[in-house]
């Protein structure tokens, strides 16, 4: 059974970091792509970063450029997400993903076939 575990989720005050990790296990996510989402209250499910297969290559969406960095250890199979300079508008529930690819084929939450349960991020003024 393949399985996505998030962790690293908190409370922290605008400005801070965080970081988080997301745990695969049962499949061999070394060759997948991978996504972090964030989903905030009212709002559509919405694409943050994603990684290719061996690390070389990243993709952001404009709001997280220059503040999120996304990097994936697949020795341990694992993805992380770096936050750093947080605001209240990056509060939401994050969620890991992979694609069945070794290049994300698209931003889009419907192109990924694996999820995480999700760890919330809350950060205040």
């Amino acid at each position: 059974q393949a399985q996505l575990v998030e962790s690293g989720g908190g409370l922290v005050q605008a400005g801070g970091s965080l970081r988080l990790s997301c745990a695969a296990s049962g499949r061999t996510f070394s060759s997948y792509a991978m996504g972090w989402f964030r989903q905030a209250p009212g709002k559509e499910r919405e694409f943050v970063a994603a990684i290719n297969w061996s690390g070389g290559s990243t993709y952001y969406a404009d709001s997280v450029k220059g503040r999120f960095t996304i990097s994936r250890d697949n020795a341990k199979n694992t993805v992380y997400l770096q936050m750093n300079s947080l605001n209240p508008e990056d509060t939401a529930v994050y969620y890991c993903a992979a694609e069945r690819a070794p290049r994300p084929s698209d931003y889009v939450a419907a192109r990924y076939d694996y999820w995480g349960q999700g760890t919330q991020v809350t950060v205040s003024l």
